[in-house]
């Protein structure tokens, strides 16, 4: 159980990845990026979570840049994820995607890098691009984004090497009990995006009941709930204070009753598309 917000996971390939980082989905390129990631690194994120498809990956690596010098950090001290886009799927093309964010970045290598959905039919062809760059050192563990239990048995009939991590929608209204249990089952670590189902969940009543009991509140609830149920998250913010509030969940634990009633709020609602059904 994670005790601090720069407490690691170890990946099935020996890396340790934080539990807990800073997501920026749809945070702007130039200031706004610039600010918040640095303002998570200042207060002792060290997992910063981008994506080709985000289109801020230079704000990202200027952030990175800056926040190494201002406070006294190292490289290897951070955890950088991004990931290859729809329309660079492919063998060639996704080894040429990660050279592109890899400049964009201003890195050597990520720490992380996902195929961010799964394109039918080219897919595979990516899985085998990312092996190539894994094995060239330019990802350190190599991963998937958005992929259900048949996209996953789909890929591992000729995967040489198993995905670190599958990165998917969870929240208390969509559990992904199925795919959590079938990752585990292959040493696959789950990590969710959009853990505060897009600002649904801090104004959840239920949630804002269960966290008086402890002094928190519901967005803190949901990700010690995650944490709890041994899933990494990175919930997304452009303000400090809510950057600093939302990695204080380190000092209490939710009671196993408090646990169940967080799961009975599953609907199997998405906030995104379906990764059977998606047109991008």
């Amino acid at each position: 159980m994670p005790n601090h917000l720069q407490d690691t996971v170890e990946l099935n390939n020996g890396v340790q990845m934080p539990w807990f980082g800073l997501g920026v989905w749809q945070v702007k390129e130039g200031d706004e990026v610039l600010s918040s990631v640095k303002a998570a690194i200042r207060n002792g994120y060290r997992s910063i979570d981008t994506a080709a498809a985000y289109k801020n990956e230079e704000g990202v690596g200027q952030a990175i840049r800056e926040a190494l010098e201002e406070n006294g950090l190292k490289r290897e001290d951070l955890f950088i994820t991004t990931k290859v886009w729809n329309s660079d799927q492919g063998y060639e093309s996704t080894l040429q995607a990660i050279d592109t964010s890899l400049s964009k970045l201003g890195l050597d290598y990520v720490d992380l890098y996902l195929i961010h959905w799964p394109v039918k039919g080219k897919y595979k062809d990516t899985w085998k691009a990312m092996e190539k760059l894994y094995q060239d050192g330019k990802a350190k563990a190599i991963g998937v984004c958005n992929f259900h239990v048949h996209h996953l048995e789909d890929l591992l009939a000729d995967a040489s090497v198993t995905p670190a991590v599958n990165q998917i929608e969870l929240h208390p209204y969509l559990s992904q009990k199925e795919i959590r249990d079938f990752c585990d089952s292959k040493g696959i670590v789950v990590e969710a995006w959009s853990p505060l189902a897009q600002g649904k969940a801090p104004q959840d009543e239920k949630l804002k009941a269960i966290g008086e009991k402890y002094g928190k509140t519901a967005a803190q609830v949901v990700l010690r709930w995650d944490l709890q149920h041994r899933i990494i998250t990175i919930p997304k913010s452009v303000h400090e204070e809510r950057i600093i509030s939302n990695a204080d969940i380190f000092n209490f634990e939710l009671s196993p009753e408090d646990m169940a009633a967080i799961d009975a709020l599953n609907l199997n609602e998405r906030t995104g598309p379906d990764p059977d059904n998606f047109n991008f």
